[in-house]
């Protein structure tokens, strides 16, 4: 009787047990994606940890499938992602994707400024609408369904360009390698030659004072779902008016009015953020070595290297924070002017000196955030817009304290008459950030620099 007792308590104990497991977890019948027209399957099933056959406990299910939806958001093809379970039955269910697809092609007038940033031009350029590009833009970005992009931009006004180039992320059956190859040709008859005293020195002529064309290629390699490889090879041939030879010897080096030049790069990227174009959580890193081997007029090399770490975290409640650290080395110290760039460039600045560049060939860059999330909603507007691409319309707002600081190392600060050179540069303030519709980013700041010097800047940016 006893040993029927105990075999009637393990039973009991043991059917409790698997109750309890098929209330913890469930294993993925099947992928369900919706709503894709263009978009192949399997460059959504790409972008997932989550694959038919898994085993997900309930308890963290919900965490995975938000990376999972942020994964599919990053590839910047669609609107609005939703990830989910259904069809829930027993320990099995479905996990549902749907997703809204953005508009693909466009075919579009442009018309933007050609200096570094809105406050240069607002300014120090007395606003000068003749310092603007305009002309036509052309981009498939899903061509094949694949997430391949086809661009051509034909360009005119202070810079003519015409540029077109070609990219599949994917060219083998692991989805894991992909190509991309492009040529371009620009002329300038209004050209920055120099930098002085910390500012841009512009030369402007009738006649091009600068040709240049070039072709490129990559290839690139992926490793997981945020680990990136990428190779760039390219040849760049440079012509020159002899204005801007005699204006700045240094711009080519020696005096020389022609050079050719190859560039070689490599660069190791890990990004993990819940949103690429304005992220609050999530890591990335970004890594690049550079060779730029120049020949003809000019003989010389210039060896590069480039590091940025960005780390993003929520605080509390609506609180978040953010700091990068960013690096750069090169040699030697005198370098062409095309490709010799110190603070100033791209986001490479101490906020409050937007107005100025920093010749250098090397530095280094702290910048730190605060912010407060004001609000974030989707609006539909499917009553008053019938397409799709266009009648989802999300807005986010924060408020942001910052702080800055930067060193630049410049072995010839003399060809430049810098002041800002080599010296720690402070600057910081508060702004207000409003992310919304097609991943534009507008930013309003009131930043104050170490010079004592107090300006309003304005920035608006947008990741196709």
């Amino acid at each position: 009787m006893r040993f029927h007792l105990q075999q009637l308590l393990f039973f009991l104990l043991f059917a409790t047990f698997q109750l309890a497991a098929q209330e913890d977890f469930v294993v993925v019948r099947s992928i369900i994606i919706e709503g894709n027209k263009k978009t192949n399957d399997r460059i959504i099933t790409r972008e997932m940890s989550v694959k038919t056959g898994d085993t997900l406990y309930l308890k963290k299910s919900e965490a995975i499938l938000t990376l999972d939806r942020q994964n599919i958001t990053n590839t910047n093809l669609f609107v609005t992602v939703n990830v989910e379970l259904t069809n829930k039955s027993g320990d099995r269910a479905d996990v549902l994707v749907t997703v809204k697809e953005r508009l693909y092609f466009i075919f579009l007038p442009v018309f933007y400024l050609a200096d570094r940033n809105f406050n240069e031009w607002w300014y120090e350029r007395n606003r000068d609408l003749g310092r603007t590009i305009y002309g036509l833009y052309s981009r498939h970005f899903n061509l094949t369904g694949n997430n391949d992009q086809l661009r051509l931009r034909a360009e005119t006004g202070f810079v003519s360009v015409l540029d077109l180039s070609y990219y599949k992320p994917y060219i083998d059956q692991a989805q894991k390698t992909g190509v991309g190859f492009g040529g371009f040709f620009s002329t300038q008859k209004q050209l920055a030659y120099r930098i002085w005293n910390d500012k841009l020195d512009f030369l402007q002529s009738e006649n091009p004072l600068r040709k240049r064309w070039g072709v490129y290629s990559l290839i690139n390699r992926r490793e997981g779902l945020y680990q990136f490889h990428t190779l760039e090879l390219g040849y760049s041939a440079i012509n020159i008016a002899d204005t801007v030879a005699q204006r700045n010897p240094n711009y080519l080096l020696n005096g020389a009015k022609n050079v050719g030049y190859t560039n070689i790069n490599y660069s190791f990227q890990f990004d993990k953020r819940d949103n690429k174009q304005y992220a609050l959580r999530g890591k990335r890193l970004f890594l690049q070595a550079s060779h730029y081997g120049f020949f003809g007029e000019t003989k010389t090399n210039v060896l590069s290297f480039f590091g940025a770490f960005t780390h993003f975290f929520p605080i509390k409640g609506r609180f978040y924070g953010n700091y990068s650290v960013r690096a750069k080395f090169s040699t030697p110290e005198l370098q062409p002017f095309p490709i010799a760039q110190g603070l100033g460039f791209r986001g490479d600045l101490v906020r409050g000196y937007e107005l100025y560049v920093v010749d250098a060939q090397s530095f280094g860059l702290l910048k730190t955030n605060f912010k407060y999330q004001l609000f974030d909603k989707i609006f539909d507007l499917s009553r008053f817009i019938k397409f799709k691409q266009f009648n989802t319309f999300p807005i986010a707002s924060y408020l942001n304290l910052f702080l800055d600081t930067g060193l630049s190392n410049n072995g010839v600060p003399m060809l430049s008459n810098s002041k800002l050179g080599n010296k720690w540069l402070y600057g910081g303030g508060v702004g207000l950030d409003v992310v919304t519709w097609y991943n534009v980013v507008g930013r309003l700041n009131y930043a104050i620099n170490d010079l004592g010097e107090r300006r309003f800047y304005f920035n608006v940016s947008r990741d196709f």
